[in-house]
């Protein structure tokens, strides 16, 4: 008979087994059956590390210290029950001990009396065994959460569990990791400029040259890179513009570069020009770092800042020294200083509304590309459809992601208006037959929003 607390995971293999139907191999899956297939191995697996993480937690209780030559790791020949669980896995100790703490974390507890207690993280645990969360996930945002109890009020910390875990349904990893970012400056501001002076006491550049190469390695705080990202993803921008509007992007001489080579040749393109002090056109003149930043917050010095095409925010002292500098572009919320709608008035969108919409959407609706590497489209056309050049019909696109809502099928919408909007991605029925709406833009990472 089956264990009812496996009925999860075996309901997501029953899933998998149907999408695969009657094909030999992965080779001769239809497109509806890879999709299906994919999107149940996604559910098994984050199952599975639910699971698993509940084991581990129990071969770390059998292995504890006191246990000595007892512990289950021991007589099984480990040293730890990290090294025992990793020689089974296949995988880094680093990953164990992660997949421990996960389980520690969302397993039941008892009280001294011996009363029954829920998980330290239940919202954690909910998400894990139903699928919604993977183990690398939970990692994280228990991590965050540990390290945020020693400071801050558990109710709050409570709050952020909640917030974090609803967010961070349906976010790769790397999308889990920015969300992370954002809330640890949401739960604990007075930790921001600690954690800055100690990147900015740490800051170097290292040159040396190898078989006939260069090789720099910058390491700095992210408000002093953030003119260098800026002046760099302009230049990548441009690059990536030029090569669109090319007549012939298959002729021999189109260039092919990649990303990593074009950042590599805009750095170089940079120092020329600075150092003969020749404006010639290049693509980065213009690039704008902008800092944003809450009246409230500039006024009384508290709360956080926040650099665009940057995960990590600043502290309100930061904000305003680099805010001081040339080329930098200070947006306090709240102020209506400028217009920001022109109606018909004109096609192209300006560089007030641009910054409007950048502090708006970040970046790329979808693929959270830099505002640098964007462009700003209308949804509804501008010619074609009679389309205003304002916020609400305004949305940042790389070029990508542009070409992908018109040929694909997906829809776009703003609810809200100004730079308080939301972009919502509905995408078309060959990828979610619901067409269920999903959270673009900035606001996917701000627990705050």
């Amino acid at each position: 008979m089956t264990s009812s607390h496996l009925a999860p995971l075996l309901e997501a293999f029953q899933c998998l087994d149907e999408a695969w139907a009657d094909a030999g191999n992965g080779a001769e899956l239809s497109r509806a059956q890879l999709l299906a297939a994919h999107r149940a191995i996604g559910v098994v697996q984050r199952r599975l590390d639910g699971l698993h993480a509940e084991v581990a937690a129990g071969i770390a209780r059998e292995s504890r210290p006191e246990l000595g030559s007892e512990g289950l790791a021991k007589q099984q020949g480990f040293r730890s029950p990290a090294t025992m669980i990793a020689a089974t896995t296949g995988g880094s100790t680093g990953d164990a001990s992660r997949l421990v703490k996960v389980g520690e974390a969302t397993a039941p507890r008892a009280s001294l009396l011996g009363e029954a207690l829920p998980p330290r993280y239940p919202f954690v645990q909910r998400a894990s065994m139903s699928g919604e969360l993977s183990g690398a996930g939970a990692a994280i945002i228990v991590t965050l959460l540990d390290r945020a109890r020693l400071t801050v009020d558990l109710t709050r910390v409570g709050e952020a569990e909640r917030l974090l875990v609803e967010r961070a349904r349906g976010l790769s990893l790397d999308d889990v990791r920015k969300l992370v970012v954002r809330a640890e400056a949401w739960l604990d501001p007075d930790g921001v400029a600690p954690r800055e002076e100690q990147a900015r006491a740490g800051r170097s550049l290292t040159m040396f040259e190898r078989d006939g190469s260069l090789h720099l390695t910058l390491q700095t705080d992210i408000a002093s890179g953030a003119p260098i990202r800026a002046a760099i993803q302009a230049f990548v921008g441009a690059t990536f513009q030029a090569r669109a509007q090319a007549p012939d992007p298959e002729a021999e001489d189109a260039d092919r570069r990649s990303v990593a080579m074009i950042q590599a040749d805009a750095l170089t393109a940079i120092c020329e020009h600075a150092t003969v002090c020749d404006n010639g056109g290049m693509p980065a003149t213009g690039a704008t770092v902008v800092v944003r930043v809450s009246l409230d917050d500039l006024t009384e010095g508290t709360g956080v800042a926040t650099i665009d095409g940057t995960d990590r925010p600043v502290s309100i002292s930061t904000c305003r020294r680099i805010a001081a500098s040339g080329g930098v572009i200070p947006v306090v919320l709240g102020s209506d200083s400028e217009i920001l709608d022109w109606g018909r008035e004109k096609r192209l969108f300006t560089r007030a509304q641009r910054l409007a919409l950048v502090e708006r959407d970040g970046g790329c609706v979808m693929c959270g590309l830099p505002p640098q590497m964007t462009k700003a489209h209308h949804l509804r056309w501008w010619q074609r459809d009679t389309g205003p050049t304002d916020l609400v019909n305004g949305v940042l696109l790389c070029e990508s992601c542009h070409h992908r809502v018109h040929d694909n099928g997906w829809d776009i919408r703003i609810h809200g208006t100004g730079t308080q909007g939301r972009v919502w991605l509905i995408p078309p029925a060959t990828v979610d037959p619901t067409r269920t709406p999903r959270l673009g833009g900035r606001a996917r990472y701000d627990i705050a929003a």
